[in-house]
């Protein structure tokens, strides 16, 4: 198991100070960025457990807050899936600007409506982005940007999650990138029955590591 660096770390997003978390293993052979869903912070639990198997995957992490605390009360913010979008971009931008994240392959993980920022984030960077993978997400809410994602997408449901495992295949048929769906027999919307967020974590892990190593 490859011991994670964490530290914080500030993003300046839209002109404003956005805190985020880092986590650097030994060697690392790529970074994923976090994009939470609705609610949601970099301090979610759920996202360091998905963080930590990464990072054992020689993953490097990075969590932040897609929202300042102001703009989290506002409920339309949480859905403003263009808004979210343009600032995973600038995360994005702001690892490719530092020296020793700039030379690893980017992926972005994405839960809830994350997953619809980590696809719109995706459309609008081909040439950055290496991988997708989505949690529990909501593709359906990247809309027109579906079509124009060229990166691998891995979409993860429980498979008690009957309505989004029916909005995901939706997703998947707009999507002309390679995009595969797995689901989670026993998890429901937040994977949170015993081992099922274990499962979607290390279905995440192997997938960035394919995508990552692979040229």
């Amino acid at each position: 198991m490859s011991h994670a660096n964490e530290q914080s770390v500030d993003l300046a997003l839209d002109g404003q100070v956005h805190q985020g978390i880092l986590g650097v293993p030994e060697t690392p052979i790529g970074l994923v960025v976090f994009a939470h869903g609705s609610g949601s912070s970099r301090l979610s639990p759920r996202n360091h457990q998905v963080a930590r198997t990464l990072q054992a995957s020689r993953i490097a992490t990075l969590m932040f807050d897609l929202l300042t605390e102001g703009e989290d009360r506002t409920y339309a913010n949480r859905f403003d899936i263009e808004l979210l979008g343009r600032r995973l971009v600038q995360a994005c931008q702001w690892a490719a600007a530092q020296p020793r994240l700039a030379p690893l392959p980017l992926g972005l993980f994405g839960a809830s409506t994350g997953a619809a920022a980590a696809l719109q984030a995706a459309a609008a960077a081909p040439e950055t982005i290496r991988a997708v993978v989505s949690r529990g997400g909501r593709p359906d809410l990247a809309g027109a940007a579906l079509p124009r994602v060229e990166s691998p997408t891995l979409l993860i449901v429980g498979g008690d999650d009957t309505m989004v495992i029916q909005l995901n295949r939706q997703a998947q048929a707009l999507m002309h990138a390679r995009c595969e769906l797995q689901i989670v027999p026993g998890a429901s919307h937040l994977f949170e029955e015993p081992g099922t967020l274990e499962q979607a974590a290390e279905l995440a892990a192997a997938w960035f590591s394919q995508c990552f190593t692979t040229a």
